[in-house]
């Protein structure tokens, strides 16, 4: 947390009765079962490949994985409930029987799927939704108590493209999560994680404002969650693609960590791994 911030903000998370510390941030390595995820180098769509991309991540530091069944990159393809946890439940359960360790978040805005996941030894949920996509969301989580990765989106993704305007990003993303942490807090959700969900019905300017003002999410007092890697919003920018957009995400994780981030999601956690020492080193002096 950046050093001259006057807000209390909570730093440890519940998760299956393992309390996580993230005041040091923490990086989430992202596994992606599906076969249409905007970023080609992170589809496992099979067991085996997810189980060692699992290992690969755990051994280069990441603290958390997060696994998704649904691909929610812009214009993506619908597939029902059935079809999602199809993909995503013997994943969940070959990690947890070859890495009973590890800390799993569930990727989805559906109940159903996620109560299923933490069922079968799922830790955490990750809604891109914030609950505006299943009114089953929220008390499925009060009743399962884990913690809920609280996400802006507007609309869905078939239609978030066409949904990205705002007088002034920052105000309305900030206003979305008083609203929503009220709701969860009413019904006794105790570990909330704010994502401002760069890429999700935004366009790159819209990231780039919200990144300049981070850190003033943390009158909230919740943890934040930055998830930028390989986005549009950096290879727009520099006019390449994803595949070459590792180097401008290590150095938007890295303003991240300067302005409060407490989880970096990435693709690539021995880079990400690498910017938090850097940043922690440089809070030492």
């Amino acid at each position: 947390m950046a050093k001259d911030t006057f807000f209390h903000k909570k730093v440890t998370l519940n998760a299956g009765g393992k309390l996580i510390d993230i005041s040091i941030p923490k990086v989430m390595g992202i596994i992606n079962i599906t076969p249409d995820s905007f970023f080609a180098d992170s589809r496992k769509p099979d067991v085996d490949g997810a189980l060692l991309q699992a290992q690969k991540m755990l051994t280069d530091g990441a603290a958390f994985l997060d696994l998704g069944a649904y691909s929610s990159r812009p214009g993506a393809e619908d597939i029902s409930i059935q079809q999602e946890t199809d993909r995503l439940l013997p994943v969940v359960e070959a990690i947890v029987k070859n890495f009973p360790d590890a800390v799993l978040s569930i990727d989805t805005f559906r109940s159903q799927v996620a109560e299923t996941a933490v069922k079968a030894g799922a830790h955490i949920i990750n809604d891109i939704s914030g609950g505006q996509l299943d009114a089953d969301m929220f008390t499925t989580v009060a009743r399962l108590q884990v913690p809920y990765i609280l996400m802006h989106m507007k609309g869905t993704p078939q239609n978030m493209v066409q949904l990205a305007q705002y007088d002034d990003v920052f105000t309305e993303v900030l206003d979305y999560f008083v609203s929503k942490y009220q709701q969860l807090k009413q019904l006794g959700i105790h570990d909330v994680i704010l994502d401002p969900g760069f890429g999700f019905a935004k366009k790159p300017e819209h990231g780039y404002a919200l990144m300049a003002r981070l850190q003033d999410f943390d009158m909230l007092g919740l943890p934040m969650l930055v998830g930028v890697s390989r986005k549009k919003m950096i290879y727009g920018l520099l006019n390449n693609t994803a595949i070459e957009a590792l180097n401008g995400t290590s150095v938007l994780n890295t303003i991240a960590l300067t302005k409060g981030a407490n989880i970096l999601r990435v693709h690539d956690v021995k880079e990400a791994v690498e910017a938090v020492k850097i940043w922690k080193a440089c809070q030492l002096n």
